[in-house]
């Protein structure tokens, strides 16, 4: 009898640490006696809005570009993103001698575009309503010679992402339940897959925005589905179906999803930028929504949360979150 490898372990996890190591940030855990009383529970805040690029994505980005053969890494890299991944790999590619090209939404924040294009990235823009990104820059990597580097969809990237976790989990010790977003998989299957290796009894759950269910959707069907591209304002979860690699390792490994409005992330901005004194973009705040809107349930004891990104100007920010939004 035959078992199927597992695509990315605690080992791999582990690996890319050490490659990550005196380059990505080790990004701070916050705590907050307010947050605790609210909830109900000890929070253990791992701040990726504080990383590199303000995103838990340079995590993967480096490190799969970090392990590409010499002669591939000098031909370039591409990628396709709405924003953070876009910008980790531009980074990636700057710190690592060679270069970038991104495939970005037209309606791609500009501010994050703005930034991918200063890390010196050429950026080719499509209809995200209406083009196929995939289909997109896997021709433009083929035309050019670059090597692909996909936001989730890729064992190294998982890995790289599933470092937040590990430094988390080093940090605090054992947790009773880990709290996440969910865009196409990437970040939970990494910080799943160290959680469930350490402490097993732990609950790893997901959070996706309301009108992008499509992870929720596909464990319930106990296959990958696909829905209507989200209109959110989490752009960073903006997608209409899970990643083929990230379902089967989340499919496995998830305790659940649960789901959160765009008023209810625009409440949690609120509370991180007064009471924590952080900044979050949308997407970084729907694992705190989820916890102050009691979406995630009765909680256990000790929570682990990964708030993923910053990347948000000012006036987005502004018109999101001020009176009246």
């Amino acid at each position: 009898m035959t078992t199927t490898p597992v695509p990315v372990t605690l080992d791999d996890v582990r690996a890319a640490a050490e490659r990550l190591e005196g380059v990505a940030h080790r990004t701070p855990v916050l705590r907050s006696r307010t947050l605790d009383a609210l909830v109900g529970a000890e929070v253990h805040l791992k701040c990726e809005n504080f990383q590199r690029v303000g995103a838990f994505k340079f995590r993967g980005a480096y490190h799969a570009a970090s392990r590409l053969a010499p002669e591939k890494l000098s031909r370039g890299i591409a990628a396709y993103s709405s924003g953070n991944h876009a910008q980790a790999v531009a980074l990636a590619a700057r710190e690592l001698g060679t270069t970038a090209v991104i495939v970005m939404p037209e309606d791609a924040p500009p501010f994050k575009r703005a930034a991918t294009e200063g890390y010196g990235a050429e950026i080719v823009t499509y209809d995200r309503y209406t083009g196929d990104r995939v289909a997109l820059a896997e021709a433009l990597a083929a035309e050019r010679g670059l090597t692909l580097i996909p936001p989730y969809e890729h064992p190294h990237v998982i890995a790289g992402q599933g470092t937040a976790a590990l430094e988390l989990l080093d940090e605090t010790g054992d947790l009773d339940a880990l709290l996440a977003p969910v865009g196409g998989g990437g970040l939970i299957a990494g910080c799943a897959t160290v959680v469930k290796a350490l402490y097993p009894a732990a609950r790893v759950i997901g959070v996706e925005p309301e009108a992008g269910d499509d992870t929720k959707r596909s464990l319930e069907a106990g296959h990958r589905v696909s829905v209507p591209v989200p209109r959110t304002i989490a752009d960073g979860q903006a997608l209409h179906t899970p990643g083929e690699l990230t379902f089967s390792l989340n499919r496995r490994l998830l305790d659940g999803i649960v789901l959160v409005g765009d008023d209810e992330i625009r409440d949690a901005m609120r509370f991180a930028f007064e009471r924590l004194k952080i900044v979050l973009e949308p997407s970084g705040a729907t694992p705190l929504a989820a916890l102050l809107t009691g979406r995630a349930g009765p909680l256990p004891r000790r929570v682990g949360v990964i708030l993923s990104g910053g990347n948000i100007d000012a006036g987005r920010f502004a018109r999101l979150c001020g009176p009246g939004d």
